[in-house]
């Protein structure tokens, strides 16, 4: 049971304070040192401060004259709500309720965590499950993951499954296994569903997987669900078109570039070395390739913006924060919430003639920022697909109780939508995606720099000839040369869509 007085609670706002009506839930109460004290559930705890910091306020103390909601489409939930109602016997089916009345745009993004991997894998680059927005994973969930992910191609009738990314550190990168490769078989059966490879991927300690390599042959592993450092960096090398240096790397993640303790992350240290790599061959144009990344830490984003813009962006505007009205109204009275990001005095030294960059339905978010914020300053691309459609994040609002020592314990972190985010231009709203300048399918049976990928050859031929390639070249379309197109979105249902911003909101 967690005690009223124990509840966590955030200090924003000074102001004079007067009584008003707050929702409280119908418990026992004792009396300690002359005051009454409520007795609450963890649920109840939960659904409280969803319904108050989203809703309500987010100013410190049950009465106060100002009222803060942190939720920035709080004027859309037109209902009155009783967070202690029956019909809310979880804090999840309390936020999915929240949520649904925003319609233009809808709220497909919210959710709560009640595990706390959010932040183990996005703000200290450590491997775990995410969350479905929404919904939340019970204490039984396997710790860590296998490290790889899968999406299907469908050719003949048949849907292929191929390994669409793998991190080197996790027990599928540590055997070798390699982007393009075909599952054949899960412990042992060849006719396996997509429930089957589901279950084996990512709700299994262990499971065996038979991988048909591209050159035919075929290796059975066993690959297990461990935790591991991640490694977002998945790739990275120097082209040569026509002698002209063009700097390739795929960033999968965006993994905070510090952690909680202040530390450099490894994606810190794995994209100082990309660009350091970068700026040694005197690369002309740099392609990222985002077309698996579902985001993370806008820190990371103002970071790799950074490094990619010219000097001319140096000390400019790189993005401002749009909030609700009310936290607009009293932001020079409200401490953490941050209005403008700026790029450092100095950036990464490179005088690039363009920066592509390789999206999909699967580009989200902290990934959309990035090339957003650079089209002011620079010549920026796209090839491959319309990215998901996210100019929104969250702060990291944590929930805990007491127990009766006064030891904190962990209750979850709500993400609930608190920004928009629009360039130096005011450029932002791109609720429906970012639609590419060169459509390209994904072909999953190629590994990563493999110049007969459709995207690399579209941004090849822009780089010689000022023009995409509009035909498809032979080695796509003959059936025979073994190139499967991506046609379901990567399996798991479990990574972070989105960006966050860390520290500044924890409480």
């Amino acid at each position: 049971m967690l005690a009223w007085a124990a509840l966590i609670s955030i200090s924003l706002f000074e102001g004079a304070c007067r009584k008003h009506n707050d929702v409280k839930p119908s418990t026992d109460s004792t009396q300690q040192n002359g005051n009454t004290i409520l007795s609450l559930s963890d649920e109840d705890s939960l659904k409280y401060y969803i319904y108050r910091w989203m809703l309500v306020t987010i100013t410190e103390g049950a009465d106060t004259v100002v009222k803060i909601p942190q939720y920035l489409w709080y004027k859309e939930v037109t209902a009155t709500i009783n967070p202690f109602s029956s019909a809310f016997p979880k804090a999840e089916d309390l936020l999915s309720y929240i949520i649904s009345f925003p319609k233009n745009p809808s709220d497909r993004y919210s959710f709560l965590d009640r595990t706390g991997k959010i932040s183990s894998q996005i703000q200290n680059g450590q491997s775990g499950l995410g969350i479905v927005p929404g919904k939340a994973f019970s204490s039984g969930t396997i710790n860590g993951d296998m490290g790889f992910e899968v999406a299907g191609a469908q050719a003949n009738n048949q849907v292929y499954w191929y390994v669409i990314y793998v991190y080197k550190n996790s027990s599928a990168g540590q055997q070798g296994v390699q982007r393009g490769w075909r599952i054949t078989a899960i412990n042992g059966n060849t006719n396996f569903s997509i429930t089957d490879l589901s279950n084996a991927l990512y709700n299994s300690a262990s499971a065996q997987f038979t991988f048909q390599k591209p050159d035919g042959t075929s290796t059975t592993l066993t690959i297990s669900a461990t935790n591991y450092t991640i490694t977002p960096v998945l790739f990275d090398t120097v082209f040569y078109f026509n002698n002209i240096p063009v700097g390739y790397f795929v960033f999968n993640q965006f993994v905070n570039v510090y952690d909680a303790t202040g530390n450099p992350t490894e994606a810190k240290n794995e994209l100082d070395q990309v660009f350091t790599k970068f700026k040694g061959a005197g690369v002309k144009d740099v392609i990222v390739d985002e077309r698996y990344n579902t985001g993370g830490s806008v820190t990371t984003v103002a970071y790799l913006d950074s490094l990619l813009a010219p000097a001319s962006a140096a000390g400019k505007l790189m993005y401002s924060y749009v909030y609700n009205d009310r936290i607009t109204a009293y932001l020079n009275q409200l401490s953490g919430f941050p209005q403008k990001v700026y790029f450092g005095n100095t950036t990464g030294g490179l005088q690039l003639d363009h920066v592509f960059f390789i999206t999909s339905r699967s580009t989200v978010s902290a990934s959309e920022l990035t090339l957003n914020n650079l089209r002011p300053y620079m010549s920026v691309l796209t090839v491959g697909d319309t990215t998901y459609g996210k100019p929104v994040g969250f702060f990291q609002w944590s929930i805990s109780d007491y127990d009766s020592l006064g030891k904190p314990q962990h209750l979850a972190d709500l993400y609930d939508v608190n920004f928009q985010t629009q360039n130096a231009q005011e450029q932002g709203n791109y609720f429906q995606g970012i639609p590419p300048n060169s459509v390209q399918p994904d072909y999953i049976d190629l590994n990563w720099g493999d110049l007969r990928d459709a995207n690399l050859q579209a941004i090849q031929n822009y780089i010689l000839t000022d023009n995409f390639r509009e035909t498809i070249s032979p080695y796509r379309v003959a059936p025979s040369a073994g190139v499967y197109s991506r046609t379901t979105m990567p399996l798991s249902p479990h990574r972070f869509q989105g960006m966050v911003l860390f520290g500044v909101r924890k409480k």
